[in-house]
């Protein structure tokens, strides 16, 4: 502790007072703009397991509707299927690196057309297939015996090889699901009413 205590002070001897204003004023700058980064992002909503978290990202939009209007609709949130549930570290640190990858796509505008899962969330996605059927395809159908690794070795098939439509209801587009835009919890826009009329004016 005497050791950091003394680096400190070292430290703090280093710099001018204008200099410690200017550093001051530079780190509040960037923790505000950091906040504000943080809120248009909405990163609040990605901590609970609510689905409308996922229409955030207007893309998601038919992807909550064709989910929405499905059997897993019922019973199943996105979170249910598309992270891992092994551990409360597993579940969050997979959610935080998946939305950083997620935000980077959509910044730089190299998202697909047609969204895919990628071999990690592919992977995740069966086994929680498997973790939640257990029963019917491990005593029942004994298909479940695979996982995605397997499938993709060629030693069987992934879930949705056969079962592509039950998770999202069809077509993966509004088309599919009539009606879904008025079901679909689109979030407000985080830009404020005078700005917005201030805008709108010019």
């Amino acid at each position: 502790m005497m050791k950091i205590a003394n680096r400190l002070k070292t430290l703090k001897d280093r710099f001018s007072y204008k200099q410690k204003i200017g550093l001051i004023v530079c780190a509040g700058i960037l923790v505000g703009l950091g906040g504000l980064f943080m809120y248009l992002l909405r990163a609040h909503t990605y901590i609970a397991d609510d689905p409308s978290a996922c229409v955030n990202c207007h893309i998601m939009t038919p992807y909550y509707a064709t989910w929405s209007h499905s059997s897993h609709g019922r019973d199943a949130t996105c979170n249910d299927c598309h992270v891992p549930h092994s551990s409360l570290a597993a579940k969050y640190g997979f959610k935080a690196m998946d939305g950083l990858k997620h935000t980077a796509y959509f910044v730089t505008h190299s998202e697909r057309q047609a969204i895919m899962a990628e071999d990690a969330s592919a992977e995740v996605i069966m086994d929680n297939c498997i973790r939640c059927h257990t029963q019917l395809n491990q005593e029942l159908v004994k298909t479940g015996r695979i996982d995605y690794m397997m499938a993709k070795r060629g030693e069987g098939v992934e879930c949705w090889h056969c079962h592509r439509n039950v998770p999202h209801g069809g077509m993966n587009s509004l088309m599919s699901t009539p009606g879904a835009e008025g079901v679909t919890p689109l979030p407000p826009s985080p830009v404020p009413e005078w700005l917005g009329g201030a805008l709108s004016n010019k």
